[in-house]
């Protein structure tokens, strides 16, 4: 059964402004939360749950880190930190624990309908007075009326990632990285006519291969058009429908895996990340927290060391291209933050703990690793390279449209724009089908 959303009940996101500040700053001054590095007095005993999605190697030691950070600054808190593979923490067991009243006190969030859920079921903590001045902007991604309901610690966009190898053994180097979606598709016979794979596609996870349409969308669609879509559940301008026309322009190309359909999307050398990383495929349309998920694959499978960086001498990245003519803003690109939110019943500390999550020094550690973080002022400690390459990307996109299976609801549409994909649905399906999430 698809859950429906009613259009004012989803997160009431300025999707584009939000995202946007991320990159730039924090917004106007409304009070200075407290200071999350200071020491506190010690008080009654707290035993904190911290669940989160860094299950592969530097992020994972670095959150245990944080969390021994905390502890060491408030004495009277113990954090048991426990890490999830990201579509079964968002999927299975967040969910699962939420409903049987066992919900963590700190959580992975990913904002948009996911969190309207948690929400309105009176599970989520508004924690406006705990936000640093630096992260005020992205953390509008997390807004619900008039409250703020998750802490934003990085800013993911999306674009693809390509394996160098591949692309100069076709005679491709940097300077051919594509401006137009035709580039792009001449880049892609370049490869075929080398024996290459263009592009991995993890299907059976149905998201990744949705991406395609939602760029397509973001490419298609006005931007008020798109506003009102996401605000008011309006799916009427001809945009929604010429952003299937696209993808299947896209799908004519031929250029994706064989079997694209049931690939897993990120999970050892046969998922799509794992084929780009391991050399079977030229790239991957993604988001950035790729690069982590590419190199936990690529080192286990080489019996490198867990926060070995090799995959870095042979990765690179760059935005979607512009489609000319298209109805869409041609400098927008596709994103998110992701952030952390408190239960309704978990006590101050765990907001406090987030308030030192995204403290100046943890960001600044944090883009140390090749982390993309919401406080712009961290970004000067990130290391150049193909993540940098994408932070430069967002600050000079007009805008940062949210996922729009985060943004419209909880990806339940995903499952018709795949199967539109595999030729068993029409583009009238898929506006369908969102009309329908908001019926």
């Amino acid at each position: 059964m698809k859950t429906k959303l009613r259009a004012g009940g989803i997160v009431a996101l300025a999707t584009t402004v939000a995202l946007v500040a991320a990159a730039c700053g924090g917004g106007a001054d409304e009070g200075a939360a407290p200071d999350p590095t200071e020491t506190a007095p010690a008080g009654d005993a707290v035993e904190l749950t911290w669940w989160h999605n860094g299950t592969g190697e530097p992020l994972l030691s670095f959150w245990r880190e944080v969390a021994d950070d905390f502890e060491a600054a408030n004495p009277h808190v113990t954090v048991n930190v426990e890490a999830f593979q990201n579509e079964q923490l968002r999927d299975t067991v967040l969910p699962t624990a939420m409903a049987g009243g066992t919900g963590p006190d700190v959580f992975q969030s990913w904002g948009g309908g996911e969190l309207a859920r948690y929400h309105d079921a009176g599970q989520v903590k508004d924690i406006s007075s705990f936000l640093p001045e630096a992260v005020k902007g992205a953390a509008e991604a997390f807004r619900i009326g008039d409250g703020i309901y998750g802490m934003p610690y990085t800013t993911l966009p999306s674009g693809f990632w390509v394996n160098m190898n591949l692309w100069e053994q076709a005679g491709l180097t940097e300077a051919d990285f594509p401006e137009t979606l035709d580039d792009l598709f001449d880049r892609w016979q370049t490869l075929k006519d080398a024996g290459i794979v263009p592009v991995a596609v993890g299907g059976g996870a149905q998201w990744p291969a949705a991406h395609w349409w939602y760029w397509t969308a973001l490419r298609s669609v006005t931007p008020d058009a798109m506003q009102a879509a996401i605000t008011q559940g309006d799916f009427t301008d001809e945009g929604w429908i010429q952003a299937s026309d696209l993808l299947q322009t896209i799908l004519d190309q031929n250029a994706f895996n064989p079997g694209w359909q049931a690939t897993v999307a990120q999970e050892g050398a046969a998922s799509a990340s794992g084929m780009v990383v391991m050399g079977q495929a030229a790239m991957q349309l993604m988001g950035t927290w790729d690069y982590g998920v590419m190199g936990g694959i690529y080192n286990e499978a080489q019996g490198l060391d867990e926060d070995a960086q090799d995959h870095a001498k042979f990765l690179r990245w760059f935005p979607f291209p512009q489609v000319p003519g298209a109805a869409g803003d041609p400098a927008a690109i596709m994103g998110g933050v992701d952030g952390f939110s408190v239960h309704a019943d978990a006590p101050d500390e765990a907001a406090e703990l987030l308030a030192f999550i995204v403290s100046t020094d943890v960001q600044k550690r944090y883009a140390a690793m090749g982390n993309i973080p919401v406080d712009a002022g961290a970004t000067a400690s990130m290391p150049e390279g193909p993540l940098s390459d994408a932070a430069a990307a967002v600050a000079s996109a007009s805008s940062v449209q949210l996922w729009l299976d985060t943004a419209l609801g909880d990806g339940a549409f995903n499952g018709a724009i795949v199967a539109f994909m595999s030729g068993q649905g029409s583009a009238q399906d898929v506006v369908d089908s969102l009309t329908e999430l908001f019926g």
